[in-house]
């Protein structure tokens, strides 16, 4: 059994959670990341409770309570500062007994790092394609510069541009959201700005997230209706982020102010037609390979970490591998589907410049039943290792998921995922 190895292409959250979960689950595993170097962005995200749940289920802990900021507090505001609803995430957060924490990119990178220490990770080792001996079952990799890797699995973990999809689904378009993110950390004050919180902002085509990483660090990012054309290559400045916001409530033109031009990050905000088939024999897709979404949910890292979760539980035991990969698949494909079309849908709602939908919106998220929110928020939160229930229950759970937890918890682009 310990003899089994698992090739996993990608070191991003997805990679090297797969990574730890699959040793702990004993096989032998190594990495291939194509960059030179690990290195994660300026930006912060979140691991939602249901993430950190799903890690519990196969016995990782990464201390991430100690390393970030435990989520205290969730608001919605207008553009000028005015309260359209608190959300209820704390209580929902002790009643489930499960944390979600606010935490930047790289120190979660580092956590995942020391949970897979020892495990080799091949830097600079970008999978060109792969092949499969249909008597053996097992899987060759080649990468560039033509060096191969022979394991009993391939995992493709490999990100929004994965080669291991482009060879099992051909050539692909991307969908654009409509507007770009700007993204920032810096070390931030202010009477609004409390420990543990996170504050959306919405106005006509834009919106904006203040998110305490802990220890005085503030992750912001912000939004702008544009024109994918521009949106993809844009080279402005601070200047042109501070006039996007000008006007709106004084935290958020002071977190702006206070951020060196430098460390502000600009990136489009796309994703793909949803996938069905992720994977063929012993290969198999996870996190944003599989299911690349916008960021308005908030939970790409949490499901890239569920699907690693379930995928380490599907192969602890496996004797017939593709069965066990295809049963993985089974288990994540509706409410990763979810997920996928209701980031969409909620972006498309959260960023109206209509003056009609605008009120609208806001309305909807202001008198809504504590009962109804609170119910959909809960089930949002909540790692269960099979679906509780069929693709329309789980499409309404995570559109209004999206529209809370993710109205703003983003990922690298837009909130903390």
């Amino acid at each position: 059994m310990g003899g089994r190895k698992a090739l996993v292409v990608g070191a991003g959250i997805g990679g090297l959670t797969a990574a730890a979960a699959l040793r702990d689950a004993g096989w032998q595993v190594e990495v291939h990341e194509r960059a030179t170097e690990l290195r994660a962005a300026g930006s912060g995200l979140s691991v939602m409770s249901n993430a950190i749940g799903a890690l519990r289920s196969i016995g990782l802990d990464l201390g991430l309570e100690k390393r970030g900021q435990v989520l205290e507090s969730y608001h919605v505001r207008t553009a000028r500062g005015r309260l359209i609803r608190e959300f209820p995430f704390p209580s929902i957060i002790r009643r489930l007994g499960v944390p979600s924490v606010l935490i930047t990119r790289s120190t979660l990178q580092q956590a995942l790092l020391e949970a897979a220490e020892g495990i080799p990770v091949h830097l600079g080792s970008a999978a060109q394609d792969f092949t499969t001996d249909p008597a053996t079952g097992r899987v060759t990799v080649r990468f560039t510069g033509g060096r191969e890797a022979e394991g009993d699995v391939l995992i493709g973990a490999d990100g929004f541009q994965s080669a291991i999809r482009r060879q099992l689904v051909g050539p692909e378009h991307s969908r654009d959201s409509g507007y770009i993110v700007w993204l920032a950390l810096t070390p931030f004050s202010h009477p609004r700005f409390t420990p543990g919180s996170v504050t959306h902002y919405w106005g006509s085509g834009q919106r904006f997230g203040l998110v305490d990483m802990g220890d005085g660090l503030l992750y912001w990012w912000g939004t702008k209706n544009m024109p994918a054309a521009r949106s993809h290559n844009w080279r402005g400045g601070k200047d042109e982020v501070a006039r996007a916001f000008a006007g709106w409530a004084e935290e958020v033109e002071r977190a702006i102010a206070v951020t060196p031009e430098r460390d502000i990050l600009a990136v489009p905000s796309r994703d793909r037609v949803f996938l069905e088939r992720w994977g063929s024999g012993p290969v198999t897709l996870l996190g944003d390979a599989a299911h690349p979404m916008l960021t308005s949910l908030g939970q790409g890292s949490g499901m890239a970490i569920e699907d690693a979760a379930v995928l380490a539980r599907r192969l602890r035991d496996a004797t017939d591998i593709p069965a066990a990969l295809r049963a993985y698949e089974d288990e994540r494909r509706e409410r990763t589907r979810a997920m996928v079309a209701s980031s969409r849908s909620v972006s498309d709602f959260e960023q109206s410049e209509n003056p009609v939908r605008r009120p609208v919106r806001d309305a909807y998220f202001r008198f809504m039943p504590d009962r109804k929110l609170t119910a959909t928020l809960e089930q949002a939160l909540t790692f269960t290792p099979e679906p509780p229930a069929g693709p329309a229950a789980l499409a309404g759970s995570a559109a209004l998921a999206g529209s809370v937890a993710g109205s703003g918890s983003g990922s690298v682009a837009e909130g903390v995922r």
